[in-house]
């Protein structure tokens, strides 16, 4: 079992950054540049790219190029609840298409937000999620493999939450997300039915058991005008 290329590829910028060959702030070399660099297609470097973009790592500008983004400020949000249960208490009907669904070697940052090792095999699913039919966002979730091993495809599709509740008596514990602006890719915005460079809310949540162990990693980026965020403070 080898991490796809793109995951290597993803992997091998991250540590670039992280050894300050690119600093916050630097523009990374184009992608024609990295393509030739890594031996790759434009398209399989495109999609290494985008997962750093989505994780909060890089940040495109319009007409400029790519960038090691800066770190963001971070508000606190507290609460856990599934998509099933969030649209269901907004009277919406849920549902989700998977688009794959695949166990395979973690990428550096799953490791880091897992705490897990790379012999530790992961379960990485994309889907779109939708209530009354109508796309609501595209989701990347991550998790580890051993925890899924027992479960259908369609009882970890369906709703996570609810079923490792339900079946293994797993109880949610926290929750820490981030939650920012971007703008729609070409491959996110056929998904979502809107278009390239529509506003987007982008979130990245790393969700906990009650015993503390990290068990999801979730990149998940929502319609901008038919999603919000709301956050109660005493």
């Amino acid at each position: 079992m080898g991490l796809p290329i793109y995951i290597q590829i993803h992997n091998d910028i991250k540590r670039n950054i992280e050894a300050e060959k690119w600093k916050i702030g630097d523009r990374i070399p184009s992608e024609r540049e990295l393509s030739t660099e890594f031996g790759v297609s434009r398209m399989t470097l495109r999609q290494a790219i985008q997962t750093l973009v989505d994780e909060g790592i890089l940040e495109r500008r319009v007409g400029s190029g790519t960038f090691v983004a800066n770190q963001k400020v971070q508000e606190k949000m507290s609460g856990v609840t599934g998509f099933t249960d969030l649209m269901l208490a907004q009277g919406k009907q849920p549902s989700s298409k998977t688009i794959s669904y695949h166990t395979m070697e973690p990428s550096l940052s799953e490791m880091e937000k897992l705490k897990i090792t790379q012999d530790q095999a992961v379960l990485r699913m994309e889907r779109i999620r939708y209530g009354d039919n109508v796309p609501i966002c595209f989701e990347v979730a991550t998790v580890p493999e051993n925890i899924v091993a027992d479960l259908e495809k369609s009882e970890v599709t369906s709703s996570l939450y609810r079923t490792l509740e339900q079946k293994k008596n797993l109880n949610l514990g926290k929750a820490q997300q981030t939650v920012s602006a971007m703008l729609a890719s070409e491959r996110i915005a056929e998904y979502l039915d809107i278009k390239r460079g529509d506003a987007i809310l982008r979130l990245r949540q790393i969700t906990y058991l009650q015993d503390g162990r990290p068990f999801e990693y979730v990149r998940t980026q929502y319609v901008g005008d038919r999603f919000e965020f709301y956050l109660e403070k005493g």
